[in-house]
């Protein structure tokens, strides 16, 4: 993990020497664990991602009920917060991620729940294909924007921020759900000897992609600390920062305002 004194721009798959670079691996690693993606994500988690993107929608419950509001689940992979925030309320929920094959089978699950006779029945979530860093919405679109694990894998955070910015409406909403190293002890002892060595066979061996996998640990320990996420949030420009860490430390939910106004320059 590197220290607070040492910022990090982006993600930095092995092999990737520029954004470019890192962005085009991020793709093609997605696209080749599609497949299993999410019989992974339940097993690899102890199915405590379908918890923590349930919280997720029930923190952001006072938007979603509501029926002119529209909301972007950005690097949305498969789908699962998408239909776990569509589930929560009435508001109009959009999914968009780079990942061709991602979004296929986000496509497929949402024409099964619209089709559906469960509790999930008329579910329906509209899906694009879209990077991150360059999305095709016009300025202040949506209300809520939010992203569970995928922020991470961006190239460049402040771009990646700004941009949610930019087609956040005036006093709307930023949720980013991400993993984060817990605390040193036993605990975060035991939880990095199980995400830095089991986790990695379970998933290489599953997947068929022991790269994609070990990854996953590698970025986590890269990436920021919940206060230095803050930070950087307040910086871009957003306020009402917060954060909340759960499940012993592993994960923390971070929410921010784009402010209602914006201040004049000096």
């Amino acid at each position: 993990m590197p220290e607070s004194s040492l910022p990090v721009k982006g993600t930095l798959p092995e092999g990737a020497a520029t954004e470019a670079e890192a962005s085009k691996k991020v793709r093609e690693m997605f696209t080749q664990i599609a497949p299993r993606y999410d019989l992974l994500n339940h097993l690899l988690s102890l199915q405590f991602d379908r918890l923590w993107r349930a919280r997720v929608a029930s923190r952001l419950c006072y938007i979603l009920a509501r029926r002119d509001a529209l909301v972007l689940d950005l690097c949305c992979g498969t789908g699962d917060l998408a239909f776990a925030l569509a589930r929560a309320g009435n508001a109009r929920i959009i999914g968009a991620d780079f990942a061709h094959t991602m979004l296929v089978r986000a496509k497929q699950k949402s024409a099964a729940l619209a089709a559906g006779t469960s509790e999930n029945s008329g579910v329906l979530v509209n899906f694009f294909e879209a990077d991150a860093l360059r999305l095709p919405f016009a300025d202040a679109s949506f209300d809520l924007v939010t992203t569970a694990f995928g922020f991470r894998n961006l190239s460049n955070y402040e771009s990646g921020l700004r941009e949610i910015h930019r087609v956040l409406k005036p006093g709307g909403t930023i949720a980013i759900l991400e993993f984060t190293e817990p605390p040193e002890g036993l605990w975060g002892d035991l939880y990095r000897w199980y995400f830095c060595k089991v986790l990695p066979k379970i998933g290489g061996l599953i997947s068929g992609q022991a790269a994609a996998y070990k990854y996953l640990p590698n970025s986590v320990a890269r990436f920021f600390r919940p206060p230095e996420l803050a930070n950087l949030l307040s910086g871009v420009g957003y306020e009402s920062v917060s954060f909340s860490v759960w499940t012993f430390g592993t994960v923390a939910l971070h929410t921010a305002i784009r402010p209602a106004t914006t201040p004049k320059s000096s």
